[in-house]
């Protein structure tokens, strides 16, 4: 936000953001296997430091871009906006996917997956977990960080608490993805990648159907929350049945 209300052309921006998240995220990964704290809390205490950093740098919690050449408006391709978005932001998705899904596909993807798999089986095999998980985070990381940047563009302001609650989004999402997976009994990473996409979709379209049958927007967070608990419920209970 501070790049792009200095003048800065937003294209150039991105390699700059993605970086920035995966310095974040390699901090994470460095939090969690050097000092052996659990991941999820070296991912808040990072947070939690960051927020500060991102509110020192900003200067106020609120930054407008309604005066700055966004990426939609830069690559415009279709005269409605609206529609302009939507396939600037599937292209952008097509690129990441197809990315990651040739990335887990080679040696290094497999020895990545074999650690979140089996720590002790890689560890046997002469793979450094805790590069691999380091890696992943910067990975995980930079891809959090480009969807801010996305965002942010298209929202037209960047806000300190804009990221509040995006774990139970992405945490959701996972979860609905890993039932269509289990469902459709699809075992590909290319399938489980495109599933936790068609998660989120399913993810959103829940919270706008509570929105539009009346349900008190101040009551949002609980019925989020309740989402995913319901998903968490039914997909262990699933597991014990079977």
């Amino acid at each position: 936000a501070i790049l792009l209300t200095k003048g800065y052309n937003s294209l150039a921006v991105l390699p700059i953001v993605i970086i920035s998240g995966a310095l974040a995220g390699i901090a994470t990964g460095l939090v969690h296997t050097r000092l052996k704290i659990d991941a999820l809390l070296a991912g808040i205490l990072v947070m939690t430091a960051l927020y500060s950093i991102n509110l020192t740098m900003l200067g106020r919690s609120n930054v407008p871009l309604l005066a700055v050449a966004n990426i939609f408006q830069q690559v415009a391709m279709f005269g409605n906006s609206n529609i302009n978005e939507l396939v600037i932001a599937g292209v952008l998705l097509i690129i990441v996917v197809a990315i990651l899904v040739y990335v887990l596909h080679t040696d290094f993807g497999i020895a990545m997956r074999a650690t979140g798999d089996s720590s002790t089986m890689t560890t046997a095999l002469g793979i450094n977990n805790n590069t691999m998980k380091t890696i992943g985070f910067a990975i995980g990381n930079a891809l959090t960080a480009t969807s801010g940047f996305l965002v942010a563009q298209y929202q037209a302001f960047t806000d300190i608490n804009m990221g509040i609650g995006i774990v139970i989004t992405g945490l959701g999402a996972v979860l609905i993805g890993d039932a269509l997976q289990q469902l459709f009994k699809l075992r590909s990473i290319t399938s489980q990648i495109i599933m936790v996409i068609v998660g989120s979709v399913v993810f959103q379209l829940v919270l706008a159907f509570t929105l539009s049958i009346g349900i008190d927007p101040n009551l949002l967070k609980l019925v989020t929350a309740s989402t995913v608990l319901g998903i968490v419920a039914i997909t262990r209970l699933r597991k014990q049945s079977s």
